[in-house]
């Protein structure tokens, strides 16, 4: 049988054990039953594709049914994960008929006119029409060169196990992702997966630890971290990993870093998942000691172009044709008219001249209010082909925050 004849389907519920095995393999880890039984938890056959040889899973794919925040609302979208092909069939192109069929039925079923996905590597997912929709700030904090403006409001913290905390992490949680783009739903499931602290994934660290700060109104942040102890000549030289912070309150996310900021015998703070308008970088007395790293984040991929670009609100009003190509689905591929604002937006199909022209990759990194369509242009990715309306329409793809991602899903 040649590759291109080996069956592609959808899963089963007998299929995730072997499914499983073979993205351990891929991403380099040993087989965890913990960590098994926890994917058990948001495995959805029905949502996973897999291309097969004989008895053997050697190609995966998993789009997770989860909300994501946008600009001015919330929508549905494929949480796409798992992706990979086994290393004896590489090269073959069975990643390319994995993707064009999960995005295709994606856009055949109708329910989500987005998907999003991190990317292992980056280089890859362009060509399916995903664009970068968010990045990062990764930090390494010097707690010795760090100071933060003194506390103006009285507050408690309280530390505690995660999952003691949960129902005051989960309240604050969603609270936080109504106004956040690029934030996330979580069920129960998906709460175990952030929150999983096998002892075999903590590279010589504590278990997790949750601490909740509370104002005159209850509860409004908290921060998720681990320390990993250490010791030089200089004496003490801990570390704390942060994995998660998030405040609906400017009182509760300064208490919320001083208070990780001052953990005894530590001497550095890392955090993976900083946006690139993060409030401590305003809050710190020396911003270059925050050591900050970019990187990419989501990746998104618009599904269904008019009911997507309709159901984000805009900066401004817009009034723009938009000229997309989508070799990929050809049904997003033609002349849109997109108009609207702050309160609303449209979204139809056109025959009149076009003012932009673009690809559906760029669609995608501009729909978060991330990336740019200006800075696109200087790139040589959107065109103007009416002049004077780059700037205005750049502004209305735009929004008061950056789009942010806590968690690798």
């Amino acid at each position: 049988m040649s590759d291109a004849e080996l069956p592609l389907r959808p899963a089963t519920p007998d299929d995730f054990l072997k499914a499983s095995n073979l993205l351990f393999g891929l991403f380099h880890h040993s087989v965890d039953q913990d960590a098994q039984d926890l994917d058990r938890q948001v495995w959805e056959a029905d949502r996973t594709l897999l291309v097969t040889d004989g008895d053997e899973v050697v190609g995966h794919t998993f789009a997770a049914a989860r909300d994501i925040t946008v600009p001015g609302g919330v929508l549905p979208a494929g949480h796409i994960t798992g992706v990979g092909v086994a290393p004896t069939h590489r090269r073959r192109g069975l990643l390319t008929r994995l993707m064009r069929r999960q995005l295709r039925d994606l856009h055949d079923a109708g329910r989500e006119p987005l998907a999003v996905l991190w990317a292992s590597e980056a280089r890859i997912y362009p060509r399916f029409g995903y664009g970068l929709a968010s990045t990062r700030l990764e930090l390494t904090i010097d707690t010795r060169e760090v100071r933060l403006p003194e506390a103006t409001a009285a507050g408690r913290l309280r530390v505690g196990a995660p999952a003691d905390l949960f129902p005051e992490l989960s309240k604050v949680y969603d609270m936080v992702r109504q106004e956040r783009p690029g934030w996330s739903s979580r069920d129960e499931g998906w709460w175990a997966q952030v929150l999983a602290d096998s002892p075999g994934r903590r590279d010589g660290a504590t278990e997790r630890r949750a601490v909740v700060h509370e104002g005159e109104g209850g509860v409004d942040g908290y921060a998720v971290w681990r320390t990993k102890g250490g010791w030089n000549h200089g004496g003490p030289n801990a570390e704390v990993h942060v994995s998660e912070i998030a405040a609906t309150d400017p009182v509760a996310y300064a208490a919320l870093w001083r208070f990780l900021l001052g953990i005894d015998l530590a001497r550095t703070v890392t955090y993976g998942f900083a946006a690139v308008d993060d409030p401590l970088l305003y809050l710190a007395s020396d911003p270059r000691q925050l050591n900050t790293h970019f990187s990419d984040g989501l990746w998104l991929r618009v599904v269904d172009l008019p009911a997507a670009l309709a159901a984000r609100r805009y900066a401004s009003d817009v009034d723009v044709v938009l000229e997309v190509s989508d070799p990929v689905l050809p049904e997003n591929a033609g002349r849109w008219r997109v108009t609207g604002g702050p309160g609303g937006a449209a979204c139809e199909r056109v025959d009149t001249e076009p003012d932009l022209a673009c690809d559906i990759a760029d669609i995608g990194a501009a729909y978060l209010g991330g990336s740019s369509l200006a800075a696109m242009a200087a790139a040589g990715r959107v065109r103007e082909l009416r002049p004077g309306t780059l700037n205005a329409a750049s502004t209305a793809f735009g929004w008061y925050r950056q789009p942010a991602a806590p968690e690798v899903f």
